[in-house]
């Protein structure tokens, strides 16, 4: 069975495919919420290779902004839900000039109540060196209070590394 997790990693640290495995031997269908949206060349491509790993096992919804109310809207007990990737609704929150602080509320209550299982990922960018952008070094800090707000909701949280998981939280209540 699936609880609520996040899992977390750095830029292509396998997180992702991490996460549709762990939906996909734990169930008969899931949902891929994705947030990103195509802004040039590379990124589509980037969405494109994600589109491809995936089978007919999953049922895709595109939502980049207004996640807690797609949450709500699209969670069953029966078909799991991965959201990947919360970095890029952050990025797309304040691109679009909307409450951050609001909306991760809004997502954490949200997940405190859902009516089925669901797989966050996120990016972990605290871990590399500080940035000269005053712009960057807000948006970490305010990635780091997502990431902080949403593995205190979850039940479990994972670290996805060189694509190894370690468990960094497990309750099994």
């Amino acid at each position: 069975m699936i609880s609520s997790t996040l899992v977390i990693g750095g830029a292509r640290s396998g997180k992702s495919a991490y996460a549709e495995r762990l939906i996909e031997q734990n169930a008969a269908t899931g949902l891929y919420l994705a947030t990103a949206e195509a802004w040039d060349d590379e990124m589509k491509d980037r969405i494109d290779q994600h589109r491809a790993r995936r089978g007919d096992f999953w049922t895709t919804v595109e939502e980049p902004l207004d996640l807690a109310a797609a949450l709500v809207a699209e969670a069953r007990p029966d078909r799991p839900i991965l959201v990947d990737c919360l970095t890029l609704w952050l990025s797309n929150l304040v691109g679009a000039d909307r409450d951050a602080n609001l909306e991760i509320s809004k997502l954490c209550a949200t997940l405190a109540d859902l009516a089925g299982a669901v797989v966050l990922v996120s990016n972990e960018l605290g871990m590399s060196v500080v940035s000269e952008s005053a712009a960057t070094r807000q948006f970490v800090d305010l990635h780091g209070q997502l990431n902080q707000a949403v593995a205190a909701t979850v039940k479990r949280a994972i670290l996805v590394t060189a694509g190894l998981p370690l468990v960094l939280k497990e309750e099994t209540s």
